[in-house]
């Protein structure tokens, strides 16, 4: 008798876990598809076809769903950028400020996950802004100026 309620627990428990699998990559898929839409939603044709973040995907010391956090702020800066159309230095500096807050809070959640915003993402994550500030039109922004509110 105590031999088939363990055997129907165990049953409970692997198919309570398959279903938990299968729900969380389910959501996980949705919500790439979700950010890859709103990336092609911009109207900046380089911007959205650009790989963002893409050789910290390649690196296995940062989780991905981490770096998706982090490409999600780029997508979001670009956006307002599209939305709000900074005329000055000053103004685009306002705005990759914000988006660098936000890489500054994503670094203590990627140090939750034993990653951090080191040299190399912080290189990586430069170069990103930079190319964001290109492809809007300020060739000659200063790219420390870019991230200069970082703590990482």
């Amino acid at each position: 008798m105590n031999k088939t309620w363990i055997t129907i627990a165990v049953f409970i428990a692997v198919v309570l876990i398959g279903f938990g699998v299968y729900y969380t990559l389910s959501l996980r898929g949705m919500s790439e598809t979700a950010e890859f839409a709103k990336q092609a939603e911009l109207v900046n044709e380089e911007m959205k076809k650009y790989e963002f973040l893409k050789d910290m995907y390649a690196d296995d010391y940062y989780p991905n769903f981490l770096v998706d956090k982090g490409r999600d702020i780029l997508i979001r800066l670009c956006k307002t950028i599209e939305a709000r159309q900074p005329k000055t230095h000053v103004e685009l500096y306002q705005l990759t400020h914000a988006a660098t807050e936000e890489f500054n809070t994503l670094d203590n959640e990627l140090q939750q996950n034993d990653s951090e915003i080191e040299t190399v993402a912080r290189d990586i994550i430069g170069l990103d802004f930079e190319a964001i500030a290109k492809s809007y039109g300020f060739t000659d922004a200063d790219p420390e100026e870019l991230i200069a509110t970082r703590d990482w």
